[in-house]
């Protein structure tokens, strides 16, 4: 059977839906020939001329053309013979084993936090296997195979595209050999083994998928959620103290009054779960009540899907900064090495959620001033106080060259053009403190330092402008620095001067920045954290799933300064 290479400007004139093809993707496809068969029995030119149709008749650009699209493409490489439907003795069409068994695993798909009816849908109907129609057979075989995919891409990527939560989660989908995987799909005796290659193999993954197999078993003794609200101190008086009380096994009480007995079971419980042991309930500290046997099947899910969105490898030796938990941990072969905690963007000034790799380490660094930070805190504080930038050890910039601040019309920032720039310069109160720590990105976040260090004992640490400051940086420094021989803490400290000093490690450290509301522990003990951009309840919703009226997440009502700072 001999394939005819083509370019693919032929191939779309030569079908039903060329016309509208050829306008839609000759620029972005033309330039590489694509290999399509021609048909070579009915079966197959039915297929053609269905997936012909179903590619011009859909929209640019929506998951519906973007299937019909790569379906062409796959079975135009095999002359749109079928895959998964077979001719028999006396011309009797049947679906295949593998098939049936690939059925089994979408009727399954719960069990993998995923929803049967995305993939049983109505076009597949068992019944047409056994039907004389052409047409109806040709649907059956195109409508099974993006089942198959979706299934796959699902189990690989996730079914919640991530941007659709938030542009702030800057996350892109992980490319799968489709022709290969149905391929191999089609010629095993048992499919679910390659399916089961594409789901998450993290531990935290595999845990919280057993999690949600056994989460019927408890539902029972599953007690309500804490609910949010004020920050708690010793002395106050809340209702929430008796479920707090409950929650804690303590004898019930009358008073609302937050004694010292609820104190002590508070402090203890902190101290469990790895949070500031202060006896201050805030969000926190909510949020790990509502952990455990408190956990939503909803929540479960939602990380589930997260995790499917992150890289399937996460490098042997790694930064993991979870935004909701408000912690960085360097992690080897999966092992936490290093761990510290991290003050996050508010939610005004979210820290993105992405993936990335350190390049560099910045000592005495400048801290060149976003112009959204000009905007909205510099020049109100110049037009109040001229003095502003000199007093805070900041440089004027106009093509790179430092000019005097007094000379600037500084109300003209609220325009469209500025032309100048604000700097920085190294010092013990620069904004990124000592060091920072680069992985170059559209965001312009990264990882640094600050003179401020207050904010790290509070149990919310989201408070910056996006970028994340560290609490120990040096530690952090040192231990990031493990793999290589010839920087330290001692070499890096070494540098301390007023000049900016670059250190370019020779390899580079994948840091993925993370939003994960429940942590699996190394005891298999599973903690939630609080929402704290809201992405969680908006990935909940976005899935469809059900939910029980969450409680709103908010800050500790407390007074924070205004900082100057990224």
């Amino acid at each position: 059977m001999r394939k005819l290479v083509v370019s693919l400007v032929a191939v779309l004139a030569a079908t039903s839906f060329g016309q509208v093809a050829i306008g839609q993707e000759v620029a972005a496809l033309a330039i590489q020939p694509v290999v399509i068969a021609p048909p070579q029995n009915d079966l197959a030119r039915t297929i053609k001329t269905g997936l012909s149709s179903a590619y011009g008749s859909a929209k640019t650009g929506s998951r519906a053309y973007e299937e019909a699209q790569k379906l062409y493409f796959l079975y135009g490489e095999r002359h749109f013979e079928p895959i998964w439907l077979s001719e028999g003795a006396g011309g009797k069409v049947t679906f295949s084993p593998s098939a049936q068994k690939i059925i089994a695993l979408f009727q399954e798909a719960g069990a993998e936090g995923l929803r049967p009816s995305d993939y049983l849908t109505a076009d597949i109907d068992l019944t047409r296997a056994n039907s004389s129609d052409p047409i109806a057979l040709a649907g059956l075989e195109t409508a099974f195979s993006g089942a198959v995919l979706r299934y796959a891409n699902h189990l690989y990527n996730g079914r919640i595209r991530p941007q659709s939560v938030s542009e702030n989660l800057d996350i892109q989908p992980k490319p799968i050999d489709q022709a290969a995987l149905l391929e191999r799909l089609a010629q095993s005796s048992d499919p679910a083994p390659i399916l089961a290659e594409l789901e998450p193999k993290h531990p935290e993954f595999l845990a919280l998928k057993a999690a949600l197999a056994n989460f019927g078993a408890s539902t029972t003794a599953r007690p309500a959620p804490i609910g949010e609200g004020p920050v708690l101190r010793p002395g106050n008086s809340d209702a929430r103290v008796h479920a707090i009380r409950a929650r804690l096994e303590l004898p019930a009480v009358t008073s609302n009054l937050y004694d010292d007995t609820l104190v002590t079971a508070v402090e203890t419980f902190q101290g469990g779960v790895g949070l500031e042991v202060d006896g201050i309930i805030g969000p926190a500290t909510i949020a790990a009540f509502n952990g455990g046997n408190a956990t939503r099947r909803e929540d479960i899910l939602a990380n589930m899907e997260r995790w499917r969105w992150m890289p399937a490898d996460l490098g042997q030796f790694n930064v993991f900064v979870n935004i909701p938990e408000f912690r960085l941990s360097i992690q080897r072969n999966g092992v936490e090495e290093y761990a510290t905690r991290v003050v996050v963007g508010t939610t005004k000034n979210q820290t993105p959620i992405f993936s990335d790799n350190i390049r560099h380490l910045v000592v005495n660094p400048y801290w060149n001033v976003p112009s959204s930070i000009i905007k909205g805190e510099i020049a109100p504080a110049v037009l109040r106080n001229p003095g502003y930038t000199d007093s805070h050890n900041m440089d004027l910039l106009y093509n790179g060259t430092p000019v005097s601040p007094w000379q600037v019309d500084w109300s003209q920032v609220s325009t469209s053009y500025f032309p100048f720039k604000v700097r920085q310069r190294p010092g013990a109160g620069n904004a990124l403190g000592q060091i920072k720590f680069l992985f170059p990105n559209k965001h312009d976040v990264y990882l640094h330092d600050t003179p401020s260090k207050s904010l790290f004992a509070r149990s919310f640490r989201a408070f910056s402008h996006g970028c994340i400051r560290v609490e120990n940086p040096f530690e952090f420094a040192d231990a990031l620095m493990a793999n290589e021989t010839k920087i330290s803490r001692t070499s890096l400290e070494a540098l301390f001067g007023p000049s900016e000093r670059w250190v370019n490690p020779e390899k580079q450290i994948p840091v993925h920045l993370a939003y994960f509301t429940l942590r699996v522990g190394p005891d298999g003990a599973i903690r939630s954290y609080g929402d704290v951009y809201g992405h969680n309840e908006k990935l909940i919703e976005a899935m469809g799933l059900a939910n029980s009226a969450p409680p709103t997440i908010m800050a500790e009502a407390e007074n924070v300064p205004e900082e100057l700072s990224p």
